[in-house]
């Protein structure tokens, strides 16, 4: 009689469980360096140079060395163990180019706020926008060298965010880091909507 096959051979030949994660966040927060530090193709980014036409509407204040803007969206994917494939979106920080926010979040899991703990007020808008749609998601402050350094408690409280929501802290420019967040991102998400299903 054939033994049965091990986990990493059922793994194998499964099909793939393919699901979206969108990153978004405030203008300068790191998402396009999130997207790329994790995805295993090479991330499509459509950034371009930032221009004088953005004068007096976008706030570059603590991001002033930022040259380039994502107008459109980031997008890479990473494969996880046992045959999770994430497609991740990250979504235009700049408030004249959220018009792209409702395609790119249509279908999503879950979503990743990141959160720069130099401008924690720009991410309300997309704490706000997730809130809404009644999409699941998690916060992860971006820990910039030199930025002021907050506990997760704090980063809540100043967010005024519902206890269910996952408050991390992250390097965005480290793979491993990254990881942590879009596990806890799935996990979140996969446990807000089994809950729902069950009422």
């Amino acid at each position: 009689m054939d033994s049965e096959p091990s986990d990493q051979a059922a793994w194998a030949s499964a099909p793939p469980v393919v699901t979206k994660i969108v990153v978004a966040g405030g203008f300068g927060a790191g998402k396009t360096t999130l997207v790329g530090a994790i995805s295993e193709v090479r991330p499509l980014r459509t950034e371009e140079p930032l221009s004088d036409i953005g004068t007096g509407i976008d706030d570059t204040s603590d991001v002033e060395r930022k040259t380039t803007t994502t107008v459109a969206m980031d997008f890479g994917r990473i494969t996880f163990r046992g045959g999770v494939v994430l497609y991740l979106f990250g979504t235009p920080g700049q408030e004249r180019f959220w018009f792209m926010w409702d395609e790119l979040a249509f279908g999503a899991l879950g979503a990743v706020v990141l959160a720069d703990t130099r401008r924690l007020a720009d991410s309300f808008s997309s704490v706000d926008y997730f809130e809404r749609r009644k999409t699941p998601f998690v916060v992860a402050a971006n820990c910039f060298d030199g930025a002021p350094q907050y506990d997760t408690a704090a980063i809540r409280d100043a967010l005024d965010l519902d206890p269910e929501v996952p408050v991390l802290l992250c390097d965005a420019r480290r793979r491993e880091s990254v990881k942590e967040v879009l596990i806890a991102s799935v996990s979140h998400s996969l446990t807000q909507h089994y809950g729902a299903r069950s009422l």
